[in-house]
């Protein structure tokens, strides 16, 4: 039977990177944690790492072992603190946007409602964070999936969709197409668009859209940061394609918003969390499912 406290620390230098990053996280030493890890390597008959100048990085056995070695790490962790009573925490994990738009609200009515709670927010850009939950360092996780891009695994935790949230294109005010009866993918071919850099999930999604029209679209200003977009936008520079929650928060940003015919594109918005999750999460997850308020009018809208 493998050693659960060995896979724990597969986990932990795995979200290292290095065995000697592990070790001082940890307050061991380097040569005790190769040790255990050279003790799973015979309890598994193969490899778990690669060893470089660099740090280390999984086999494909280490990668096998690895969401088993979270889940476990995670439940070893849960274990201690209530061995060692620890004060109620809530831990959140966000992308910016949404620690923008969806998560100040429920935190402070959370605030409010448990004073005496320790709460703990960090920003993470999709798809990270998992690794997270499973370790129980975080106890939600707020995440996106753009379109096309794949879902990452998440055995042993639940994810349900919180919202589907649509894109809308904005445009200067003044811009010469802000008043067009119908706006088209093609009609937009010459447009000096703001987007993120290649791989970025705004970018991916953008060029996924071109490549289905059969169309090559200009980026010319590359920034996956949206409130730098709308201020781009804004200053007449270029348009883009932003998300609805984005829009709702632009405050006093001089935009044309609109939709494109023959372009709809959606993220999905996701809650993951153990599947047996606290009052605490069950709490907060019930506050982020309802519904948002009133839109913003501040943006001008064309629709």
């Amino acid at each position: 039977m493998l050693d659960a406290r060995r896979l724990a620390l597969l986990a932990e230098v795995a979200r290292a990177g290095s065995i000697a990053a592990a070790a001082q996280r940890l307050a061991f030493t380097p040569s005790a944690v190769s040790q255990q890890l050279a003790k799973l390597e015979r309890d598994v008959g193969a490899s778990v790492l690669h060893r470089h100048a660099r740090g280390v990085t999984l086999t494909p056995v280490g990668e096998a072992l690895l969401v088993h070695a979270e889940t476990i790490a995670g439940e070893l962790r849960g274990a201690e603190a209530v061995l060692r009573a620890e004060p109620a925490r809530l831990a959140v994990g966000t992308f910016a946007s949404a620690g923008t738009a969806l998560v100040p609200a429920a935190l402070a009515e959370f605030r409010r409602a448990h004073p005496a709670v320790a709460l703990r927010l960090l920003d993470l850009e999709p798809p990270a964070g998992y690794d997270l939950v499973r370790s129980r360092e975080l106890d939600l996780l707020i995440t996106h999936r753009y379109p096309g891009a794949p879902l990452p695994d998440a055995r042993g935790l639940t994810r349900s969709l919180l919202r589907a949230e649509r894109f809308r294109l904005i445009l200067p005010p003044d811009h010469p197409k802000a008043r067009a009866r119908r706006l088209t993918l093609e009609s937009l071919t010459g447009e000096e668009w703001i987007s993120g850099s290649p791989g970025v999930p705004n970018r991916a999604c953008l060029d996924q859209l071109a490549d289905a029209a059969g169309l090559t679209l200009g980026v010319t200003y590359e920034t996956r940061d949206y409130q730098v977009i709308l201020a781009l936008v804004e200053a007449g520079l270029g348009i883009a394609f932003v998300p609805e929650s984005v829009l709702d928060r632009a405050g006093t940003a001089r935009v044309e918003v609109r939709d494109v015919a023959d372009a709809r594109p959606a993220r999905d918005i996701f809650l993951v969390h153990h599947r047996r999750p606290g009052e605490l999460v069950t709490e907060m997850v019930d506050r982020l499912s309802r519904p948002a308020g009133p839109r913003s009018r501040s943006a001008r809208r064309r629709l």
